[in-house]
């Protein structure tokens, strides 16, 4: 039943947050506001969810460390989104061509905030946590991390390949950020990172969603499998490259630190306190 509550609990916040944020799209001021507020309401919902359900504070949503857990996600994604744009830039056509839209900018901090830390909560702090416990880690990455691309299936422009790549570059990533650190502020820095560099600075579409225009006025164009096409960056191998390079290096961290739960001993680990940040 914690596994009910949990994921009905926020995913009901998500909903309404998108609803809400997106209903005031016009003002990227009070969009800014009340995506920040989205994001904060979600984590304090899923905090005490957790520990109603599960008799534990949750400590991966800990106060203590999460600016630098959150800073430290978002160099990542920073680092990964500059690294993918520099082999756009490279290998087809990138351009920039001055300021676009600054009050555009505004809006998106609100609106990626909301969106980062909703589905990282929904699919990482409750889908991912609970099925590791029972099937290991690997399984638990590989499931939620289809699951995670299969779902961006529902925006436009969206067709199985950019799935895919949503699944490995990013559902597989950020459930390893998560494997590795045990605090949900790394996957969380990083996912918003990644969307808000894309479509708040570069004005890039972000998984297909017609994202409006960021702070710079851009032009891309070139093949598919270099741009992503109408997908965005996210569909470019590079992203995919990039995004394994990335998952492979949580994965050993966590290994290092001894935080992968082998499916042989999963069905122990509920009864488990869930390891410290680091």
């Amino acid at each position: 039943m914690r596994f009910v509550w949990q994921l009905s609990a926020v995913v009901v916040v998500a909903m309404i947050g998108y609803q809400v944020v997106a209903a005031v799209e016009n003002d990227p001021w009070l969009q800014l506001v009340l995506g920040l507020l989205v994001s904060v309401l979600a984590v304090l919902v899923y905090g005490r969810v957790v520990s109603r359900t599960e008799h534990r504070p949750a400590i991966e949503v800990a106060r203590k460390g999460a600016g630098a857990a959150i800073g430290r996600g978002m160099l990542i994604g920073v680092a990964m989104f500059g690294a993918v744009l520099t082999n756009i830039y490279v290998n087809a056509h990138y351009e920039i061509n001055g300021l676009g839209s600054v009050s555009g900018t505004v809006g998106l901090v609100g609106f990626m905030a909301a969106a980062a830390v909703t589905e990282e909560l929904i699919f990482r702090g409750v889908l991912f946590r609970i099925i590791e416990e029972y099937t290991g880690t690997w399984i638990a990455l590989t499931l939620t991390g289809l699951l995670f691309g299969l779902s961006h299936l529902l925006n436009p422009h969206a067709d199985l390949w950019g799935a895919l790549a949503i699944a490995i570059e990013a559902g597989g990533m950020l459930a390893a950020a998560y494997a590795a650190t045990r605090t949900l502020w790394v996957p969380i820095g990083l996912h918003f990172a990644w969307n808000f560099v894309q479509a708040g600075i570069f004005s890039a579409e972000v998984s297909g969603n017609d994202t409006p225009q960021g702070l710079l006025d851009t032009v891309m164009s070139g093949p598919t499998w270099v741009t992503g096409g109408d997908f965005g960056p996210e569909g470019s191998v590079y992203a995919v490259l990039f995004g394994v390079l990335v998952t492979i290096g949580f994965m050993w961290l966590a290994r290092k630190r001894g935080n992968l739960v082998p499916r042989r001993r999963a069905d122990r680990i509920a009864a488990t306190p869930t390891t410290l940040p680091r």
